[in-house]
């Protein structure tokens, strides 16, 4: 905790202003986003890269041999699930990280069909998310806090025609309400956290889906620059009355059950 906490001291930098619109909420900012490599990352790169902000791809694909310079992103990571600890470098130096990776089991309900999922779709976000705010404990609360985005997807509390995708995007999920419904001051200075619900849009993972990546990327992006925590992008009403409802229940029930302790 205190070697991650100096390494984010030693790489802080003066934080870019923000302002009112949009544009200029990520100009200059610097964002990481996982799973840049898929449609949706590569969408929300674009819609970043418009906006002014400086992009750092972090991927286990290998870096493509050609990329777009004017909406592709500034900079490409490599890194593996498991390794989280080899970013610390590049996490120290991001305004906001998005954690969007994933895999996609379909059918397949063999121990290792099911261990990889969780590991990928939950655990690995689990990990890069207490990293991200141990690395940025110390920053500055306020306007000029970092950020941190995690994609969980409305399989939380819907469907998704993958046991085990569901299974490991429901971990998630109540994990980062857990982290939500922890009291207002031991979040002081903590990245400001937003969870992600998005319906079926078109990938790899999901060739059917009914809304393309970058229609999705840009209601993310409108929906965060007017301050929303949760972010919900679907066609299915249900979802849109569902996921704060259940976002309610299970703060209450955290609260209840809390026992305070400092992190460590």
């Amino acid at each position: 905790m205190h070697k991650l906490a100096a390494m984010a001291q030693s790489t802080s930098r003066t934080p870019s202003p923000r302002s009112g619109t949009a544009a200029e909420t990520w100009n200059g900012r610097r964002v990481g986003i996982t799973g840049a490599g898929g449609e949706l990352g590569r969408a929300l790169t674009r819609c970043f890269r418009e906006r002014g902000a400086h992009v750092v791809a972090l991927s286990h694909r290998s870096e493509p041999s050609e990329r777009d310079a004017t909406v592709g992103p500034n900079a490409w990571v490599r890194w593996s699930c498991g390794q989280e600890e080899d970013l610390d470098s590049t996490l120290c130096d991001l305004d906001l990280l998005v954690l969007n990776h994933g895999v996609n089991p379909g059918g397949d309900q063999s121990p290792d069909g099911l261990s990889l999922a969780i590991d990928v779709n939950a655990m690995s976000h689990w990990r890069l998310l207490q990293r991200f705010e141990q690395l940025h404990s110390t920053a500055a609360t306020g306007s000029d806090v970092a950020e941190l985005w995690v994609n969980t997807s409305e399989a939380e509390i819907q469907p998704a025609l993958s046991p085990g995708y569901e299974l490991s995007k429901r971990l998630i999920g109540q994990l980062v309400s857990l982290r939500w419904s922890a009291p207002a001051h031991e979040r002081v200075g903590l990245p400001k956290l937003r969870k992600l619900v998005l319906g079926p849009f078109r990938s790899d993972l999901n060739p059917i889906g009914v809304m393309s990546a970058d229609f999705v990327a840009n209601q993310i992006l409108r929906q965060a620059a007017i301050g929303l925590p949760l972010i919900v992008v679907t066609p299915n009403p249900i979802t849109w009355v569902m996921m704060p409802l259940t976002e309610l229940g299970r703060l209450i029930y955290n609260r209840i059950f809390r026992v305070s302790r400092p992190d460590r």
